[in-house]
Order: C-alpha cells, then structure tokens, then sequence
C-alpha cells in the first residue's frame, strides 16, 4: 500500500477515533437524498438558528434558535449511513457556524467514511476566519466546498449554481487550501462543476 494511502486511512481511522457522537445538533429540517445542493446525490441537514434574517429567504422558519428539533450526531450519522449512493453531505440552514462544534464531530464521521462536505454560510470565508475559533478552523480544514456570504435579493440569480445571489462564492475549499499553503495567503478558488462551468466569485 503506497504511503498516502496509508496515511489517508489512518486520518480516517483518527477521525472516528476523535469524534463525540453525544453531541446535540438543532436540526430545522433534513433532506436525505438532495441534487441541489451540492455535487452529486448529498445528504443535507438544514440546521436550526440563522442570525442574519436574509430578505428572501427560502428558510425563515430555520431562523428561530428556540425551534427544531434536537438530535446527536451519532443519530444523524447512523442515518447518512443508512443511505446507498451519497457522494456527500452539506450543512445548510439555518446558520451551520452557530453550532460549529456538533458540525466538527459529524464531518468527522462523514469524511472517515469517505463523503465529501460541503457547507453553507452567511458569513463570508474572511469572516469565519477572523473568529481566530479552532472548532470553525477546524470545520473550514474539513470543507471540500464552502458557499459563502449572505443572500440578496436584488442580486438573484438563477443561473447559478448551488447559490442564489451574485454576491455570494462556491470556493473550492481544497484548491483554495492548496493555495495558500504554496504561499498565495489571500487566495480564493471558485469551485467548478462536472459540467466545466465557472462559479462566478
């Protein structure tokens, strides 16, 4: 077995090792077998509290952080793993990055099992880096895509992809990694779909 294999299973070995499936997770809602958000056949957890109030939002009833329902992360997990043909998982919401910390735990489980993640946010990438938080610096290393900065209205559009307004970017989180560990500190990478089409950003 070559070296990066090997050690790509033993970080997914230590990610299950590391994970705490206790933990508790508002959920608004959940949508099991998604073609929308994300690449390919995702799992997707619409998390429960959002601070930013969108105009136009398609979820408001995810704001409230009174409301949903509550479930572990072993719960959820026990659920991705019931399901055949996923390629990944996405956090969407709701805001995913008021409960970083349950979110860390499941990327965890997901990645050691070989599921991509990709998460939503009305905070910019910038921003959830200035937190200087290591369960968001933790999440944000786990990502392989991030949809970032918050929905406006007066820039809809729906010829996007995986994002509604203008405004917003779909960062490859794992070039833009790749990037920045090469020296370019500052560098954004769009993601690009299968059908060799350009996110604008």
């Amino acid at each position: 077995m070559e070296k990066a294999a090997i050690f790509v299973k033993e970080r997914a070995r230590d990610m299950f090792e590391t994970a705490d499936m206790s933990k508790v997770i508002k959920v608004c809602g959940i949508e099991p077998e998604s073609i929308v958000d994300g690449p390919g056949f995702r799992y997707v957890i619409f998390v429960q509290g959002c601070p930013h109030h969108c105009h136009g939002c398609h979820n408001p009833e995810s704001w409230a952080f009174e409301g949903g329902m509550e479930m572990t992360v072993g719960e959820i997990f026990d659920e991705i793993k019931s399901k055949s043909g996923l390629r990944g998982v996405t956090f969407s919401g709701g805001e995913p990055f008021e409960q970083v910390q349950p979110l860390v735990d499941l990327a965890k489980l997901c990645k050691g099992i070989g599921l991509t993640i990709m998460s939503y946010s009305g905070y910019t990438l910038e921003e959830l880096e200035a937190r200087h938080d290591s369960a968001t610096d933790e999440l944000l290393g786990m990502l392989d895509i991030l949809v970032d900065g918050r929905y406006d209205e007066k820039l809809r559009n729906l010829t996007l992809i995986y994002c509604g307004s203008e405004n917003q970017r779909v960062i490859d989180m794992k070039k833009t990694r790749t990037a920045r560990e090469s020296g370019d500190h500052g560098m954004v990478i769009p993601y690009k779909s299968g059908f060799d089409f350009e996110i604008k950003i």
